[in-house]
């Protein structure tokens, strides 16, 4: 087993979640494209420098493009992340650097895969996040306050959710709108509040987590340096 390779135990996570084509010839081991692609997007080498126990590169490569459009990963995550019910959710967001051609990006490309680079501020606070290269027409995502992209990203939140996340997300919009879900905010208020609403610098110690998950996450290279254009 490679140094990337997907455990068994990951195996029988993610194995039912894999679109069933049974027409046509049959298609490379699924779970050796997958160890493939995780092995490029973890070591960030390019496509060519697959290994070749991991099959025809074309093949990797094909696969990840193919499941990207047609919403494979999309899925996968949802599926994945909707067994974690927890009661604490926590929202935050970290910024990487762009590899020089990644800047030709062209506009309208969506680059979604199971682990996404961490640049963009659609975050969701299981962790999933989509990103798009930067459209010239509109004000630059890295520029804009975290605030601002915290709406859709609570949209699932349910009654009883305790959410997490610090001060940059200090906003009576935000906490109006827990509140309307029967969701508690805890987030430190900001030092130019008159009223100081409630918070509870006990379960403030939970949100370590999200920074260890940005930490795990930027183990994977092509996810701390966006390398594809």
């Amino acid at each position: 087993m490679g140094r990337y390779d997907l455990t068994d135990f990951e195996w029988r996570v993610i194995e039912p979640l894999l679109p069933n084509e049974p027409r046509g010839m049959p298609r490379v081991d699924d779970r050796r494209v997958l160890n493939g692609i995780f092995w490029v997007l973890r070591s960030g080498a390019s496509w060519r420098d697959l290994p070749e126990r991991y099959g025809p590169r074309i093949a990797c490569y094909n696969r990840f493009a193919r499941w990207r459009k047609a919403g494979v990963w999309d899925r996968m995550m949802d599926a994945i992340t909707a067994a974690h019910d927890g009661d604490i959710q926590i929202i935050d967001s970290t910024s990487v650097r762009a590899y020089q051609q990644a800047a030709t990006a062209k506009r309208g490309i969506e680059i979604i895969v199971l682990v996404v680079p961490e640049w963009a501020h659609d975050q969701n606070p299981c962790g999933r996040r989509r990103a798009r290269p930067p459209d010239p027409a509109e004000p630059d995502r890295r520029q804009s306050h975290d605030g601002q992209t915290a709406d859709d990203l609570l949209d699932h939140i349910g009654a009883g959710t305790i959410v997490l996340a610090d001060k940059a997300y200090d906003a009576d919009r935000i906490r109006a709108s827990l509140r309307e879900k029967g969701a508690f905010a805890n987030i430190p208020p900001k030092s130019n509040r008159r009223s100081k609403p409630y918070f509870s610098t006990w379960l403030y110690r939970e949100r370590n987590l999200i920074e260890r998950f940005f930490s795990k996450l930027k183990h994977f290279r092509r996810v701390a340096a966006r390398y594809d254009s």
